[in-house]
């Protein structure tokens, strides 16, 4: 095993696939001169040249574009946004394109593109800045959804995402990059769709992702001090969400809480929620709690944004609240 950033993890990931395959080509803003807006693609246009590693005007829409008439004429492009939010711009091609095209056109084209950068909140970036939109691309058939919240997942995430042959949304974290954690020395791939049990209780099950995963753990720890078992799954994949891990957990423990850094109405957990009280109901001891952000878009004040996103100390909250304690 080795030590590296989250940023490193992802530069390597595609470093690694860029030498493997040469139909796989990064581009977007700054990805190049710059080594990538959060250097996340450092040293790659060093190696590949500006023709597999390619700096792009601000333009999200003409880029995904690009990206998606290149995946349906063989390449295999990473299509990296400086943040999500800006994906907006280019939801069209997204959403009308690359999820639909293999439908549309009756298997004769595919749409191997990866689409990765930034979700959800990095601090004071306020409202139009801090949206995490992983329950939106998930609601379409044809995308896959993937929100890893560590390096070494997030390496092994990405090759499957560069290797599979349909749209993958990947998502990442502004304040994960510096993130350092063990990475295998070895060539590894983790599987789309496949949760992974963080941390093995007995007394409550806690469904997360992404960075926010991070709460989920500092209030287990708390709560151990406590004689409170906490199971810790982290989903890794949204779409396709692996039901089975999050269901056999629940069996095991009668309770649950989902924690996501997403606003409440429609989102993850509450697809979650339906699949646990449709096929698990009867193994529950007490209603499921999900914990959110609050309901409006996130602030830009320091204390605000504080009280917007929830923390550990609502989960210890919940956690006593579902065991009646």
């Amino acid at each position: 095993m080795k030590t590296l950033q989250f940023r490193q993890a992802i530069a390597e990931a595609m470093t690694e696939e860029m030498r493997r395959d040469d139909t796989i080509y990064l581009m977007g803003e700054e990805v190049a001169e710059y080594n990538g807006a959060y250097k996340a693609s450092k040293g790659m246009l060093d190696e590949f040249g500006p023709e597999r590693v390619i700096d792009t005007p601000i333009s999200e829409l003409g880029f995904a574009g690009v990206g998606v008439g290149s995946a349906m004429n063989g390449n295999r492009p990473i299509i990296e946004f400086m943040t999500f939010n800006f994906a907006l711009v280019g939801i069209d091609q997204i959403i009308n394109n690359a999820a639909k095209i293999r439908q549309m056109s009756g298997g004769q084209f595919n749409c191997p593109i990866v689409f990765r950068g930034p979700t959800a909140s990095a601090g004071q970036l306020a409202a139009t800045h801090s949206q995490a939109f992983e329950s939106w691309f998930a609601n379409c058939p044809g995308l896959k959804v993937v929100v890893p919240s560590n390096p070494a997942d997030a390496k092994g995430l990405l090759k499957s995402s560069i290797r599979d042959d349909d749209p993958v949304i990947f998502m990442e974290s502004e304040q994960m990059y510096g993130d350092k954690g063990e990475v295998p020395e070895d060539e590894y791939t983790i599987p789309i769709g496949v949760a992974d049990i963080k941390r093995e209780g007995s007394d409550v099950t806690i469904v997360s992702f992404g960075k926010i995963i991070k709460e989920a753990y500092k209030a287990a720890d708390e709560l151990e001090k406590e004689n409170i078992s906490c199971e810790i799954i982290d989903l890794r994949t949204v779409r396709p969400m692996d039901h089975d891990a999050i269901l056999n957990s629940v069996k095991k423990t009668n309770r649950l809480v989902i924690l996501e850094e997403a606003w409440p109405f429609g989102n993850v957990a509450t697809e979650i929620i339906y699949h646990v009280q449709d096929k698990a109901f009867d193994y529950l001891d007490a209603p499921i709690v999900k914990l959110n952000t609050a309901d409006t878009p996130a602030p830009y004040s320091p204390v605000l944004l504080k009280e917007w996103l929830p923390n550990s100390d609502d989960v210890i909250k919940a956690v006593k609240k579902v065991l009646y304690k």
